[in-house]
């Protein structure tokens, strides 16, 4: 049974609802996860995703900043809206949604960016990323013969050296510093997360998911970094079919900065 999960860092879901449909219509996943959706719940678009056909929509927004989103075409139920470090950021949802048999818990994050300065001590945002993903450690890739766990979303750190466009110019770069991304590679592989981007992915391959509105061509300089991610449960390996990252919707009509990545699993 074919599956598919979306995961995109949309940067306001009202501004670009021109090109959430155009992914829809276009790539039609099962269960698509959005991230910095910028949107009070009571202002969620549902009527334009349900004529999509995206009838299930579950949110967890706040006016302005960060919210995290979940529609899907088959029926998904909620499971919980996280607060992390004691901040009432809207950053996390999970849902569970029945694939192949599986009921499959799928969690959808945006990781705070953490500001500019890479120093905890100083930089009150950068500490709060940190805490966030050591906060992280307790949600588990939770697995059985009938369940199975994905997280994605905009996680807002790019682990290896080709997940940016140059690993000696950023390692003093929030997203890509030492302390980040030891951190959070610790932090998947105590949770019992298979990054399944970097699954039969060669080390020495660029992969990005993220390029800056700051480059006057992105394009061309094309100076990008991996901060959006696809993990699953060790169960789910044998049923992944790949995925794509969809970069020509960088140079889509007022674009997010990142573009959107779809997994694909086929279940039994």
């Amino acid at each position: 049974m074919p599956f598919t999960i979306a995961t995109w860092n949309i940067n306001s879901v009202r501004l670009r609802m021109p090109i959430v449909e155009r992914l829809l219509k276009e790539h039609a996943p099962d269960v698509l996860c959005l991230q910095e959706t910028k949107v009070p719940d009571e202002l969620f678009p549902e009527k334009a995703f349900r004529k999509a056909g995206y009838e299930h929509i579950l949110f967890h927004g706040q006016k302005g900043y960060h919210g995290v989103a979940t529609v899907a075409r088959r029926p998904i139920e909620l499971v919980e809206k996280r607060r992390f470090c004691e901040i009432d950021d809207s950053r996390h949802l999970s849902v569970r949604v029945r694939a192949g048999g599986k009921s499959v818990l799928v969690h959808n994050f945006y990781v705070p960016a953490g500001g500019d300065e890479p120093d905890p001590e100083i930089n009150r945002k950068f500490r709060h990323k940190l805490d966030f993903v050591y906060e992280m450690n307790s949600v588990p890739a939770s697995a059985d013969e009938s369940s199975a766990s994905i997280l994605v979303g905009d996680l807002n750190i790019a682990p290896q050296e080709h997940d940016v466009w140059s690993h000696k110019q950023l390692l003093n770069v929030v997203s890509h510093t030492p302390v980040e991304t030891t951190n959070f590679e610790a932090m998947r592989e105590a949770g019992g997360w298979v990054d399944l981007m970097r699954l039969n992915v060669p080390a020495e391959q660029k992969l990005y998911t993220w390029w800056s509105y700051r480059a006057k061509d992105w394009e061309a300089s094309n100076r990008g970094r991996r901060l959006d991610h696809v993990w699953s449960s060790a169960n789910l390996v044998p049923a992944f079919k790949g995925y794509e990252i969809l970069q020509a919707a960088r140079g889509w009509e007022k674009p997010s900065d990142h573009v959107p990545v779809i997994a694909k699993f086929d279940l039994d």
